[in-house]
């Protein structure tokens, strides 16, 4: 609970049998999260064991892909703010009071990987990593004149209800390059949103994605085409501006299923 306000950790999970019982812990050690929604995306055998006795919700979305998973958690949570992370060990569950200090102010808080002495020892986040990220984080900001943006592929996010019910009916894409598409929104529906950097630590295993420079480079020109898609209009539908508050949400009735 962070004011009055219920919040839910959405983690989405295929290969993080060996990371996820202590990522579900550590956010709900931390006193703040009154629910952590886990989205079993066809994950590895043994998750769900894993989860037992955490009081971790455990849902299952069977259509495969990082967006098809968050949506279903998404759907599926009803809480007043929601943050968004991966349960591999690269973030820390102490840098969730950093983004809810900032949801007072705007519904949007996005998290940056690129800082560089928020870095650890043993992170995925070469050169190429994180000046990719950089760079196509820079060429939006420029493009759609935004506030400051460092980080393109940064996975750790919270967003109010009452801006991801603004931008859910527009969120299509149900693979790795889904996260891209959550910033366009937000910039696209002219939704209040600030970055703060974030720890990002080792990895637990290895990324199906990321780690892979192949892969990742494949993701970045995805990132790229999908930027220059909403500047030339080509993923223009009816959209409202965003007219809601700064300051606040409206609060809904907390859900009360079954933990594990």
């Amino acid at each position: 609970m962070w004011r009055g306000q219920s919040v839910t950790v959405i983690l989405p999970t295929y290969n993080e049998k060996d990371s996820i019982r202590a990522s579900v812990l550590e956010f709900r050690e931390t006193g703040l999260v009154d629910q952590v929604v886990v989205v079993n995306n066809n994950a590895a055998p043994g998750t769900s064991e894993e989860l037992e006795g955490t009081g971790a919700i455990e849902v299952f979305e069977r259509r495969q892909g990082y967006g098809n998973a968050l949506l279903c958690g998404i759907d599926y949570s009803k809480s007043d703010i929601l943050i968004l992370c991966e349960p591999d060990g690269t973030f820390s569950a102490g840098d969730v009071v950093k983004l809810l200090a900032y949801c007072a102010d705007v519904p949007v808080v996005f998290g940056t990987r690129t800082s560089r002495d928020f870095i650890w020892d043993g992170a995925n986040m070469g050169r190429f990593l994180r000046w990719g990220n950089w760079a196509v984080a820079k060429m939006t900001e420029v493009l759609f004149n935004t506030t400051t943006l460092s980080d393109m592929g940064c996975t750790y996010r919270l967003f109010r209800r009452d801006a991801i019910e603004t931008i859910r009916p527009h969120l299509t894409i149900g693979g790795s390059h889904f996260g891209p598409q959550l910033l366009m929104e937000v910039v696209a529906h002219h939704v209040p949103f600030v970055e703060i950097p974030v720890n990002y630590r080792q990895r637990v295993g290895e990324s199906s994605v990321t780690g892979d420079m192949w892969k990742a480079f494949k993701l970045g020109l995805r990132m790229i085409v999908l930027v220059f898609e909403y500047r030339m209009g080509l993923q223009s539908v009816a959209r409202v501006r965003w007219t809601g508050e700064r300051r606040g949400s409206s609060r809904l009735p907390e859900s009360s299923p079954s933990n594990l």
